[in-house]
């Protein structure tokens, strides 16, 4: 039963510990990272594969970064989006990867986070969402399992943020962002925590800044988008929001999906 994580570590050097004791926790067959914050000489390999992953990474100085671990060897790797032109921010990551016999093909997406409404970094998250969009759609086209995991800077639904009144038009609440979000969706893919949690507010990031986890002022943000290939063999989909708790925690927490 192949067990697929998605997690924004905010560094991958700071929380190398965290990433090492949610693996040996919960064994997962693919682990997506994003926001890595480091160029791909700094990544650290060694520590990984001594985890038991194969690596694939696109990376850069500072900021962004995303990577795919598998159990098993990645191939076919993609590390930019289609679009007018080839993005120079580290923010995707695809590939294909064989569980147990079990093809899969998943991609890390770290979509921007949009910074202030009206802004041009807003403008080219909602670029991004378009270029995404359309990369979905032909991705879909080889009637393949995937997962495609992720931090999408979104809360889909009123369910999926604290306060949706006082959120409502704000970076990551902002209907042209949610509108994107529901046309990604609607053009084939499948949220996969909805599917099995139709009703349930849960949330996997909170913000340093305003001592969000301590008083669960969050955001479900990160998600795991699937195919109908993917959907079918769906078993089960969860947050696991203990690590949020630990010292010197990323402000998200991962989130799992297992396939029979």
């Amino acid at each position: 039963m192949p067990v697929i994580c998605t997690w924004n570590v905010n560094s991958i050097k700071a929380r190398l510990g965290h990433l090492e004791k949610v693996v040996n926790e919960t064994k997962p067959d693919v682990v997506l990272l994003q926001e890595l914050k480091c160029v791909a000489d700094q990544f650290p390999y060694e520590a990984i594969e001594n985890m038991g992953y194969n690596i694939a990474v696109s990376a850069q100085k500072s900021y962004n970064g995303v990577a795919i671990l598998s159990k098993s060897p990645i191939e076919d790797v993609r590390k930019v989006l289609p679009g007018d032109r080839e993005d120079e921010q580290a923010r995707y990551i695809e590939g294909f990867t064989n569980i147990d016999g079990y093809g899969l093909r998943v991609a890390s997406v770290y979509v921007p986070n949009g910074q202030e409404v009206g802004s041009d970094k807003f403008t080219y998250k909602l670029s991004f969402f378009k270029r995404l969009h359309g990369h979905i759609k032909d991705l879909l086209s080889y009637n393949e399992a995937m997962v495609l995991g992720g931090d999408y800077n979104v809360a889909p639904e009123e369910i999926d943020v604290y306060n949706p009144k006082s959120l409502d038009g704000t970076v990551c609440f902002h209907p042209e962002e949610r509108k994107w979000i529901r046309t990604i969706v609607n053009s084939g893919v499948y949220d996969a925590y909805r599917l099995m949690h139709p009703n349930k507010q849960e949330f996997s990031w909170w913000d340093y800044r305003t001592s969000g986890w301590q008083n669960n002022r969050g955001m479900r943000i990160d998600h795991l988008l699937i195919s109908p290939e993917s959907a079918d063999k769906l078993k089960n989909v969860w947050i696991d929001n203990k690590s949020r708790g630990w010292e010197k925690a990323s402000d998200h927490a991962p989130v799992f999906l297992s396939l029979e």
